[in-house]
């Protein structure tokens, strides 16, 4: 199945002169300058890729380094590089490098201005991805989810707002929150870094960002393909997925006092994409807090940023925000935060049928013959002793049991009425008291 969910988003336009980066050319010079010392760079071939420049505007910069005396041309052709010219710095150029190192030890790609950037995250916004059920139950096919539940989640998905799934652990609240990822299935552009009052913020984050493959241009082509602004890294749409390790400092931005720079917070890095905030209430701040740090994000669709002068400026918040609890939301959160979370879903438990569909189906995955008498203990004998309370989570830990137990008896797979008590066994702790 096509999973794509749009035709695709207009690439950022790559920049043909100085004057259209926006930035400060004493800035853009400086990082050339840190560029070609750091990686002993000579080539202007070497020194576009570094900074992710094109050819003709690194050209530019070179030519202004020269006018001031910090490049100076080294009079070599290098005959394996098309007879280009090579450059070094001069001794100007040296002493200039290691003063603005001293200031920021920031070097390589070029970093976009934040009003440039802004402009592409409105061109590629996750709030006009318009996903349909189809793409929605393609990506979830390894769910066995009941069709109101996708009644719920579609619109909420498309409205690229909010949502807060809730109910009973083990029922693939984190698996539908992935599921709703993958539905995605298009091409964004993360800058590599952003400039802020001469600041740079490393955006671009391997960790988090999955870069998509670049195709190569075809000489041989009629049309060859768009290019972009290099700058930028053709992606994945991110997911950026937190669990009880969250907290509110991670919001901010990261800064680093030896090389004097900065590293984008992680909602910024998931803008055009999607924050899981998974195990919402096992956090140590409590879950109203971490709900009022996003209010203004949420209701504005803009960020409020610190740099470490104190000086408070925006970003763009464009992401699909999803909490996932345990918890009842009134336990959680007061009448206003709801308020402010577009979609409230309740993820439950299967009924008995199916539960049966996700046992059948997770034992022929997993080579498991299905054995009637058996099935008939479980649901008979052993479910009883819990109020009949199923659960998604439970067919898969139930069927490895008794894999495990197989393999370690060197019996082939099978299933039966002990195998099933040996595994519920380890499914669920004995209320006891333990002698310390």
């Amino acid at each position: 199945m096509n999973m794509q969910a749009t035709t695709g988003v207009q690439p950022p336009p790559p920049p043909s002169r100085i004057e259209e980066m926006r930035l400060p050319v004493v800035m853009m010079r400086d990082i050339m300058l840190k560029t070609m010392f750091r990686k002993n760079l000579d080539l202007v071939s070497d020194i576009a890729d570094a900074i992710c420049l094109p050819r003709a505007v690194t050209q530019e910069l070179i030519d202004l380094a020269r006018q001031q005396r910090l490049l100076e041309a080294t009079g070599t052709l290098h005959a394996n590089s098309g007879g280009e010219m090579g450059f070094q710095l001069t001794d100007a150029g040296k002493t200039r490098a290691l003063d603005a190192l001293s200031q920021s030890e920031y070097f390589g790609p070029m970093p976009v201005p934040l009003d440039v950037y802004a402009e592409q995250v409105k061109r590629q916004s996750i709030r006009d991805l318009r996903i349909t059920r189809d793409q929605l139950t393609g990506a979830m096919g390894h769910l066995v989810l009941p069709p109101a539940l996708l009644d719920h989640l579609g619109p909420a998905v498309s409205a690229g707002r909010s949502i807060l799934m809730y109910g009973p652990p083990g029922n693939g609240k984190s698996s539908i929150s992935n599921g709703i990822r993958d539905a995605m299935g298009d091409k964004i552009y993360i800058p590599r870094a952003i400039e802020y009052a001469g600041q740079v913020i490393t955006v671009y984050d391997p960790i988090v960002h999955s870069a998509a493959e670049t195709e190569a241009d075809d000489p041989g082509s009629l049309r060859r393909r768009r290019t972009f602004d290099t700058r930028y890294v053709r992606c994945e749409r991110p997911t950026v997925i937190t669990g009880g390790e969250l907290s509110l400092d991670m919001l901010d931005l990261v800064y680093n006092p030896v090389a004097r720079t900065y590293q984008a917070p992680l909602q910024l890095k998931s803008t055009g994409g999607i924050f899981i905030v998974d195990d919402l209430g096992r956090q140590k701040e409590p879950p109203q807090s971490l709900v009022n740090r996003w209010i203004v994000p949420l209701e504005e669709s803009k960020d409020i940023l610190a740099l470490q002068s104190g000086e408070k400026f925006e970003v763009p918040f464009d992401t699909l925000v999803i909490f996932s609890t345990n918890f009842h939301p009134n336990e959680i959160f007061d009448r206003a935060a709801l308020r402010r979370i577009f979609f409230k879903i309740k993820i439950d438990g299967p009924s008995q049928a199916d539960f049966l569909k996700i046992f059948a189906m997770v034992a022929k995955k997993k080579g498991m013959p299905l054995d009637e008498a058996a099935l008939i203990h479980l649901i008979k004998e052993k479910y009883p002793t819990i109020d009949n309370v199923y659960a998604n989570y439970q067919p898969v830990f139930l069927i490895d049991q008794m894999i495990a137990i197989c393999e370690f008896e060197n019996i082939p797979y099978q299933m039966s009425a002990d195998l099933i008590d040996r595994a519920w066994a380890n499914m669920f702790v004995r209320e006891e008291e333990v002698r310390r």
